[in-house]
């Protein structure tokens, strides 16, 4: 389940899931047999009112410069030279060794977290102009639909990088996908002494969910970042934020580690992360998880949610951050090439063989492998259109979200066996991980 803290006049979402049967071979005639199922469904809940990005990896460097008044050349010029002044804007620091307390750490970080408010203009089915439901949500039902484009504000959190202006940020605070608002139309951030600042996206990766800020301002106070490598289970941690918007900015939550290199998904996209039962909610997205030391260690981004079937029990306290040490690295690509680099790629298009298909198609479950780009690593190591694949590295996938989750556990240039069916007989193949190929978007 997505947590956002939208302000919207209607919101009206569809989802249309489907198998398609054009590359599947005939349809087996046989009898249908009733399936039954357990239900346990776990939602990893994306805790900001800007929205999760579809994780395309999309990425955007601004040009400073008028293309009109500025030849080409040197623009090109200037941009790189700011990508080279701007690496390492984070830097990862040993801990002094001495303890602080709770209210000393907030005074130190409080100076250097902001609050970030996004605007989206989403365009969506809506209906005939009616509306009712708690709040103005409601199910419309499918009779005069008609689309319709309004606004959405969402709010999240974010960090001081240095004393110029640069901020970092979840990418789902300035990307929006769950609803289809994209890249946000403005950004504007919430300094702690109230001070609103305009910001300009500098870049931003959907996969690793970073995104990168500036705002014209100098003598700001920069976070001071920590070793996440170092953090040991059980360490007290604090986290600050801005839950359920700016009325109440600077909530500090407090708890500890509960887990190291949590291997996550989260959307599609597997993410190796830290637990931490200090209360994350809508709107801290972007904010710091801080140790002892008063270093940041993570920037918080995710929470996990989960009703059973039965008995309505819950699931509380199990928030998750993304290390401080990825995140400076992340940064520094976003900055020096535009893109986070050493991204995994197969080089297939896929389908799901769910339960239901498979006994209409007698095809094992598993993920259908409907074409191989030329000259991928799957085309390389032989695989081809029709194949099942069922497992990577020995683990089973039945699903194209599994297996992705399993391919970005590694990255480009790794290489991993693949598990496969075809014409009914299991094959196994080491495939040599490609690099995603991703350009740098500019303005204009």
């Amino acid at each position: 389940m997505n947590e956002y803290n939208y302000d919207v006049e209607e919101i009206r979402e569809e989802n249309a899931n489907g198998f398609s049967t054009d590359s599947l071979p005939p349809k087996k005639p046989k009898k249908h047999t009733a399936l039954k199922a357990a239900a346990f469904v776990l939602a990893m809940g994306i805790v900001s009112a800007g929205s999760i990005g579809i994780y395309s990896g999309v990425t955007r460097l601004t040009q400073k410069a008028d293309a009109q008044q500025v030849a080409e050349v040197q623009d090109t010029a200037e941009e790189n030279a700011l990508r080279l002044e701007t690496v390492g804007l984070i830097k990862n620091e040993k801990n002094s060794g001495k303890e602080l307390a709770t209210e000393d750490i907030v005074d130190k970080l409080l100076p250097s977290v902001v609050g970030i408010e996004s605007k989206f203009n989403i365009t969506s089915q809506g209906s005939n102009g009616f509306t009712f439901g708690f709040g103005g949500f409601g199910d419309f039902g499918d009779f005069g639909k008609q689309p319709s484009t309004y606004s959405a504000t969402g709010t999240g959190t974010g960090v001081i990088i240095t004393d110029n202006g640069y901020i970092v940020t979840n990418a789902h605070v300035i990307y929006d996908s769950e609803n289809g608002g994209g890249e946000a139309e403005s950004v504007s951030v919430l300094l702690d002494d109230e001070t609103s600042y305009d910001a300009e996206i500098i870049g931003y990766d959907t996969d690793c969910d970073i995104a990168v800020l500036k705002i014209k301002a100098e003598g700001l106070t920069a976070a001071e970042f920590g070793d996440s490598d170092s953090l040991r289970l059980g360490e007290s941690v604090i986290a600050i934020g801005n839950p359920l918007g700016f009325d109440l900015m600077d909530t500090v939550t407090g708890g500890m580690i509960s887990g190291l290199n949590r291997n996550m998904t989260i959307n599609d996209k597997a993410m190796t992360l830290i637990q931490t039962d200090a209360a994350i909610n809508n709107g801290n997205s972007g904010g710091p998880l801080i140790n002892k030391y008063g270093q940041v260690i993570g920037i918080n981004s995710s929470k996990l949610s989960s009703n059973y079937s039965m008995g309505g029990a819950s699931i509380e306290g199990i928030g998750f951050a993304i290390p401080s040490n990825s995140v400076s690295s992340i940064v520094d690509d976003i900055m020096e090439f535009g893109y986070v680099t050493g991204k995994p790629q197969l080089g297939i298009s896929c389908q799901d063989v769910t339960e239901t298909v498979s006994q209409m198609y007698d095809l094992p479950v598993g993920v259908y492998v409907t074409s191989v780009a030329e000259g991928s690593a799957a085309e390389k190591a032989g695989l081809e259109k029709g194949d099942i694949i069922t497992a990577v590295e020995g683990k089973t996938v039945k699903t194209s979200e599994e297996l992705n989750a399993q391919k970005n556990l590694h990255s480009a240039g790794d290489e991993i066996e693949l598990t496969y069916i075809r014409k009914g007989e299991e094959k196994k193949v080491k495939v040599t991980l490609d690099e995603v190929e991703q350009k740098q978007a500019k303005n204009g």
